[in-house]
């Protein structure tokens, strides 16, 4: 028996792991599969937290309309292109030479083909899915073009130029264009896509004699070419329609250039590119380029001249050198279009002829205006109210206030008006602390908007903990506030009936120092008492404490999405949203009021206005206060009123213009979301005001479309601009005047109304010195209640405009505010009120016309410079003409003004004759800062002689002897000497007396005083 020779063990055929017939293991693909679910998953909890929300909200309407709308939209666009681009790949790829003469070209060509011949069906296919892809997310941004086209409203308006009607412009043409210009895209990339496989394939190439190209690659191509002319025919023809919005003129809408030149073209090229699109066909069928390639060049061409140069030409010889005769019929459009797009054109204008010199008794007509002239500024009592009624340091107050008005005692006050809410800086760290323990804030705050107390304190009407006041306490209104503009991130709250409450609900009393607790018991968010909901929002706020903590339990829900813009922004994305939303007590709950705006683009003939620079002011330049988005629109309406619950984040909106088309059409879209405004409750009503965003924006256009008459308009000769803000540092005063909300009376007025005002004055041209002359006084009325449910007062939202032009000596708040500045006066007493390093802070200058003329009234706060310190309300300044007052109190200030007595009933009249703390020196209950220059003796110093005939010397000997009663006083302070105290400030007082009767008698005897 013979054998094979041995054959080593190690000469076995080898397993090793680099050979390529070794059967991978099942871990990498199932590792795969396992990312690729996770991935899934959380972007399933993404949606399904949302549908959660949206249904807590009643708003699912809202979530499941959008998102199947641009899904529709994605699929369709996605489906269109792809479809597109893969059958011109196809089609030029199946047409593609079987033989092709050989070139050293073609030898290349032969090799692109050899290497993509094992990915062509991947890139067949795979193209057009990318392409697709990118179609359908660029579509699907377009949902609310398309859901307004499908839901479009007539305006019953029709345009100046063609005739058609607006809602045509606003609803039908962006979609036409969106729709063209998808198309135009989709037959572009399948030509590219064409060419470029009939190139690699041989169906066009170079050769000596020129371009060859095979009978399918040129048909395809001159297909293709000709769609492409027929769709850019379309687009010329839609064109023309687009000029009666374009603004590349000097005004808005088409213009007698694009009436009489681009209009006429833009018909000729349409119809020129129609005929080219036939050539292109004909050459598909006859073999020969030559007619479509001369078609397209005299195209081409044509555009230039017709579309270009024969405007300019239009333009320079006919325009330019008679632009008013030429463009007027087309700026009365402007005029007209403009201000219906904005709300102006039922502005109420009167003549007002200013009355210079103040009489005595002069505003016994204007009780109801002088009654609420407001002298707390909401834009500075934020720290006062901070400092006494914050309570805890877990709470806060905003930066800047609101003002609203309230039925008190039978009259409608003003009011301050603010809620605590919750500071999670102030919460001990940890997740519990911040996310079940501390979760709301407590009560609303508002303080008289007319009155302070002597001290220069505000004069609170509602306040402490627990709530109470005039606007109810805890049995009339919740004062929980668990949704606001600081609200935590997430809460979670609620628990089983029985359970020990766990939420911080405030101090059981403003002094105590343990806390009540509470819990939630609305319906204010989605429930995560079972573990998938836990898991689904572990993952979306990224906290395994939220999943594992015992402080979930089978009641509880998660609170957040908790800002009321934020709120309202997301079941509401068609509305831009004025940046201020404002707290009222409003049948027993505190509600937020948001005012949403219905805008847009399309309006003809109407002047553009980016938003955020129209709403831009000296509050918003701060940073204590946010203007709109930078967006421009040309038509804008305050349609929706929004409420937010700020115990339970409920959310109703009511359609508040109910005749507005766009609106109408998003109620067509969302048939459940808006309620109509007639279920508004009365107490509602009463709590609605005019948004001051849109007001912003008006007073920016009303500033030149003021005037009607076209020659005027024209030349630019009556134009007026908003002032600049004069109680700012004088490098700082670049920004306007924000608008005041006050109770007045406008002259021919019935009776007084809760409105929003601003001043006007000359237009500056730039680089040029403000005329800071009163042109005009622009005043909104924003009563809407009637004390009926569901009933909106007639005369809400009109807008009353004083015209003082005429006058052209009418004192403008930039003047007053230099008064203010230059009166000797009101210098000595400001410098006073700055001894003891406190500093002097000017309120806000309010105008006001009364009397027969304006009115400048301005609270004058003063703050020491300790860590506790608040403004408070020391003087107040009046100017009328060229008359300034300054005194402790508004009726004080206006007596002085109009010769001793004017008549005025006034919030603070009973303050007159009180005695104000002494204004250099601390408000009650802060430690005084200055430190005394000497040593205190422990005896009084003496009072200076009362009169020496020098009323100089008087003077200064008054100014020293107020100084050093302020030393007394502040060493007697920090020795504990009350006793001291009180004598020092008597003498504090007799010094000032002195002082000011010095200070009369030199100016009588015209001298000047001494600073």
């Amino acid at each position: 028996m013979t054998s094979g020779p041995d054959r080593p063990f190690s000469s076995r055929p080898s397993q090793s792991s680099s050979s390529p017939n070794r059967r991978r293991g099942p871990l990498v693909p199932t590792l795969i599969v396992l990312g690729l679910l996770v991935v899934a998953f959380v972007y399933f909890s993404q949606v399904y937290a949302d549908v959660l929300w949206y249904n807590q909200l009643g708003f699912l309407e809202v979530f499941v309309t959008e998102n199947l709308s641009r899904i529709g939209l994605f699929v369709a666009a996605f489906l269109i292109m792809g479809a597109s681009v893969y059958f011109s790949l196809r089609i030029a790829y199946r047409s593609r030479p079987i033989y092709a003469p050989d070139s050293n070209v073609q030898d290349n060509l032969n090799r692109y083909q050899a290497q993509l011949e094992p990915i062509r069906k991947l890139l067949m296919i795979g193209i057009p899915i990318v392409l697709g892809a990118f179609a359908g997310t660029a579509a699907s941004s377009q949902w609310e073009t398309m859901l307004l086209f499908f839901n479009a409203e007539p305006f019953g308006e029709v345009d100046p130029e063609f005739g058609l009607d607006i809602g045509f412009y606003v609803f039908t043409l962006p979609f036409l264009g969106f729709l063209l210009g998808f198309l135009i895209s989709i037959v572009v990339i399948s030509g590219i896509a064409a060419i470029l496989t009939h190139y690699l394939y041989g169906g066009i190439r170079l050769e000596e004699k020129g371009l060859f190209t095979s009978r399918a690659a040129r048909t395809q191509i001159a297909v293709l070419a000709a769609l492409f002319l027929i769709l850019q025919g379309v687009n010329y023809w839609l064109d023309r329609y687009a000029t009666v919005t374009s603004s590349d003129g000097n005004w808005t809408g088409a213009l007698y250039t694009d009436v009489n030149a681009v209009i006429p073209t833009k018909a000729i090229l349409a119809a020129a590119a129609v005929i080219v699109a036939v050539l292109f066909i004909v050459s598909a069928v006859i073999g020969r380029w030559r007619l479509p390639v001369i078609g397209t060049a005299m195209l081409v061409i044509t555009a230039i001249l017709a579309g270009g140069v024969y405007p300019w030409i239009i333009q320079r010889v006919q325009v330019e050198p008679n632009e008013f005769a030429r463009e007027e019929q087309y700026i009365e459009s402007n005029i007209t279009m403009t201000r219906a797009a904005y709300g102006l054109d039922d502005v109420q204008v009167n003549n007002y002829p200013v009355e210079e010199v103040p009489q005595e008794g002069a505003l016994n007509a204007d009780g109801e205006t002088t009654a609420n002239i407001r002298l707390l500024d909401p834009n500075l009592v934020s720290d006062a109210f901070s400092q006494l009624q914050q309570f805890r340091q877990y709470y806060q107050f905003p930066e800047i206030l609101n003002v609203d008005r309230y039925e008190i005692d039978g009259e409608v006050e003003d009011t301050v008006i603010a809620v605590r809410e919750l500071n999670t800086a102030g919460v001990p760290d940890g997740w519990v602390n911040e996310h079940v323990f501390y979760t709301h804030g407590y009560g609303v705050v508002a303080a008289a908007g007319s009155t302070v107390q002597p001290d220069g304190r505000p004069e609170f009407i509602q306040s402490g903990i627990p709530t109470t006041g005039v606007l109810g306490d805890e049995s009339t209104y919740e004062p929980r506030i668990y949704f606001g503009d600081e609200s935590p991130e997430y809460s979670i709250v609620g628990a089983p009936e029985g359970a020990a409450p766990q939420e911080i609900d405030r101090p059981e009393t403003e002094g105590a120092t343990q806390e009540a607790r509470s819990t939630f018991q609305g319906d204010g968010g989605p429930r995560i008492g079972n573990f998938f909901n836990r898991l689904v929002y572990a993952l979306k706020f990224q906290s395994t404490d939220l999943l594992l903590s015992d402080q979930v339990n089978s009641e509880s829900q998660i609170l957040y999405d908790r800002d009321p813009v934020d709120r309202v922004e997301k079941i509401a994305p068609y509305l831009t949203l004025d940046s201020n939303s404002y707290p009222a007590i409003v049948d027993g709950r505190v509600k937020w009021i948001i005012e949403g705006y219905t805008t847009t683009t399309e309006y003809p003939y109407s002047t553009q206005q980016e938003l955020q620079s129209a709403t831009v002011d000296s509050l918003t330049a701060e940073g204590v206060a946010t203007a709109l988005p930078a967006e421009q629109v040309n038509y804008i309406r305050n349609a929706v009123k929004a409420t937010v619950d700020a115990y339970d984040g409920s959310v109703d909106l009511y359609a508040w213009d109910d005749q507005d088309p766009i609106l109408k059409a998003w109620q067509k879209v969302y048939p459940t979301s808006l309620k109509p405004y007639s279920e508004m409750s009365a107490d509602l009503m009463a709590h609605v005001r005019y948004p001051e965003d849109l007001f912003k924006v008006q007073r920016e256009l009303l500033a030149r479309y003021h005037v009607t008459e076209t020659l005027p308009f024209f030349n630019n000769s009556e134009a007026w601009t908003v002032p600049v803000d004069p109680t700012l540092e004088e490098e700082e005063q670049e920004v306007k005047q924000p608008p005041f909300y006050l109770s007045l009376q406008m002259p021919e007025q019935e009776s007084a109304s809760f409105s929003l005002t601003t001043p006007f004055i000359p237009f500056v041209p730039e680089g040029q010195q403000a005329r800071n002359i009163l042109y005009g006084f622009l005043a909104a009325d924003g009563d809407a209640g009637t004390g009926e449910d569901g009933v909106k007062a007639e005369t809400y939202g009109t807008l009353r405009l004083l015209d003082t032009s005429g006058e052209d000596s009418a004192v403008g708040p930039g003047q007053a505010a230099n008064l203010f500045n230059s009166d000797t006066n009101v210098s000595q007493e400001l410098n006073l009120l700055r001894q003891g390093a406190s500093e002097v802070i000017s309120g806000n200058l309010l105008t006001l016309p009364i009397g027969g003329g304006i009115a400048y009234v301005q609270p004058v706060f003063v703050q020491s410079s300790g860590d506790s310190s608040f403004p408070v309300l020391r003087r107040v300044l009046v100017s009328f003409g060229e008359q300034v007052g300054f005194a402790p109190t508004l009726a004080e200030a206006l007596d002085q003004v109009f010769q001793g007595d004017s008549g005025a009933e006034t919030g603070d009249s009973e303050n007159v004759g009180e005695t104000p703390d002494d204004p250099a020196a601390p408000p009650a209950g802060e430690e005084p800062t200055g430190e005394p220059t000497e040593e205190p003796t422990g005896e009084p110093t003496p009072p200076a002689d009362p009169g020496t005939g020098d009323p100089a010397a008087d003077l200064r000997a008054a100014l020293e002897d107020a100084n050093a009663a302020i030393q007394e006083g502040q060493a007697a302070l920090a020795e504990g000497d009350f006793a001291a105290y009180g004598e020092a400030q008597e003498r504090l007082d007799q010094a000032l007396q002195r002082a000011l009767d010095a200070e009369t008698r030199l100016s009588e005897a015209g001298g000047e005083p001494t600073e």
